[in-house]
């Protein structure tokens, strides 16, 4: 039974891991162990929908706290320059997968030539805009967002609210740890403290002490799908750049470039292979892509896969220390997220009590998740043909995409269709099948059923594109609506249900936003 949980780990996977079990099971002791030999990364982060969707209706942490805390921005999905269009946009609303009802087709039969502004967010990112104005002029902040976050804020709000919810803090270097029938019994610091618990979860980020070092789970390696092994990390501090409200994903001689837009800084990375590159010739083409970087760029070095169980006796990973593929699609706190929620429905499920079954599914569950993931990412690399060299020329021709082949011989056969997410095997694949459509439409991956629309359906698509294009050009952009919740009158629409009656209901306004009273 689950009486008290030992976190080793106190970044942002093991804090949600905390947070995420102390919101659900009030009384459970929870205690996190701070350890010097585990770090923050400490890198900008992208995010996707199920991050503010865990953050606020999981943890139930209210938005005037996250946003003061935080000081996020908004991200509406990401931007490709990436195959052999100029660029393509990946949003997190529906778009290639939607029909209007004057059109025979889906949108994405619409999109050979033209990619780009066929939803309200793909519009509002080609325009550089991030929400619609209420009638007052306040932005009407829509769900498909997510974040754009300072690493080391969000750890630092994480910690506040877990003390505030009586979560306790250890400082200690953990050297050893002992171990019975049951897995794992204690941890044994450095300066002679012996921490004994029943459930332990390893939030240790790549060193995996627990579940890696000290149960030696067999590691499943993503290499065959996944090439690249080394990230260069910098940046600078913005000037008059507009902050954009999308991630940039840049194809780079032998891999790719990430840009995160935060209020202040731009962050920026170059991910690569060094199979076919020297860590010095990435950091040169790296910082010649990139003159303003400012900040020393760093190394990091890690290998893309899982371990094969995340669940192991006593012993559950968070996060890094269960599994890392490199942050193509804003993936790390995404998992982290779906691994605390799954494992705190299954621990209320079963009253604190699983039994090796329900942790069996749990690692069944997880295991589907990465290995999508994987698939995912490695369906970016397998179509991408921007750029010819030795790097990319293997992909395309060595890229293990085997998790994907009925989905692509789906599309192969009939194009861009939405059917397709029938041959998806997890139900609960985060990206649907719109993500896919997104990667082999945006790549122009070909297929046999091309469809050239009739005169009248080609007007009418260019009046669902004016209609989009036309409300984006009205609506605002990330400064201005950072501006507007900064206002000492602005009021978030849980805060307006909690001011006039508990289980009163406020209309939402066109979004997700409240509105500043006069």
């Amino acid at each position: 039974m689950a009486e008290t949980v030992l976190i080793v780990g106190s970044g942002s996977a093991g804090l949600l891991a905390a947070l995420s079990l102390k919101r659900q099971f009030p009384n459970l002791a929870v205690t996190v162990i701070r350890s010097p030999e585990i770090g923050v990364i400490g890198v900008g982060e992208g995010t996707t929908p199920t991050f503010p969707a865990h953050i606020f209706n999981h943890l139930g942490i209210s938005r005037r706290r996250f946003y003061e805390l935080t000081q996020p921005t908004w991200k509406l999905g990401g931007r490709f320059l990436w195959g052999p269009r100029r660029y393509f946009d990946y949003t997190f609303s529906e778009g290639l997968d939607a029909h209007w009802s004057d059109m025979s087709r889906p949108n994405g039969y619409y999109c050979n030539e033209e990619f780009g502004g066929h939803s309200y967010a793909a519009a509002f990112m080609e325009h550089g805009k991030v929400f619609p104005r209420q009638k007052g002029g306040a932005p009407a902040i829509q769900e498909w967002h997510a974040f754009h976050i300072e690493n080391q804020k969000f750890v630092a709000m994480l910690e506040t609210l877990s003390r505030e919810n009586c979560i306790e803090f250890l400082e200690g270097k953990v050297i050893g740890v002992e171990r019975d029938a049951s897995g794992v019994s204690a941890v044994l610091l450095e300066d002679g403290r012996r921490l004994a618990a029943t459930l332990f979860i390893d939030a240790s980020g790549f060193r995996s002490e627990l579940l890696g070092r000290t149960l030696e789970e067999p590691f499943v390696s993503y290499n065959r799908s996944l090439f690249c092994d080394r990230a260069i990390i910098g940046g600078w501090d913005r000037t008059n750049e507009p902050i954009l409200p999308y991630t940039t994903a840049e194809t780079m001689n032998a891999g790719w470039a990430w840009q995160i837009e935060h209020e202040h800084f731009i962050n920026r990375g170059y991910v690569y292979s060094s199979d076919a590159i020297s860590d010095e010739a990435a950091a040169a083409e790296f910082l010649e892509r990139n003159p303003k970087v400012s900040v020393a760029p760093r190394a990091l070095r890690f290998r893309s896969g899982r371990y094969q169980r995340m669940w192991v006796d006593n012993v559950i990973a968070i996060g890094n220390a269960g599994g890392f593929v490199e942050p193509l699609e804003a993936t790390a706190l995404m998992i982290a997220c779906l691994e605390c929620q799954k494992l705190v429905a299954i621990l209320q499920s079963f009253g604190l009590r699983p039994a090796p079954t329900v942790r069996e599914l749990f690692n069944r569950k997880m295991a589907v998740l990465w290995d999508d993931t994987r698939d995912f990412l490695a369906l970016h690399y397998r179509f991408n043909t921007r750029l010819n060299t030795p790097f990319w020329t293997r992909c395309r021709e060595e890229t293990d995409v085997s998790g994907l082949e009925d989905i692509l011989d789906y599309y192969r056969e009939n194009g861009p269709t939405g059917f397709g997410r029938y041959l998806l095997r997890n139900p609960e694949n985060p990206w649907g099948i719109e993500g896919y459509l997104v990667m082999l439409v945006g790549n122009r991956a070909p297929h046999e059923a091309r469809y050239i629309p009739t005169t009248e359906e080609a007007a009418a698509w260019k009046r669902h594109l004016a209609q989009f294009a036309e409300t984006a050009k009205a609506a605002m952009d990330v400064k201005e609506a950072l501006a507007w919740i900064r206002h000492p009158d602005w009021r978030w629409n849980e805060e307006l249900r909690k001011e006039t009656a508990p289980n009163a209901v406020v209309p939402n306004r066109g979004g997700l936003a409240g509105v500043v009273r006069a």
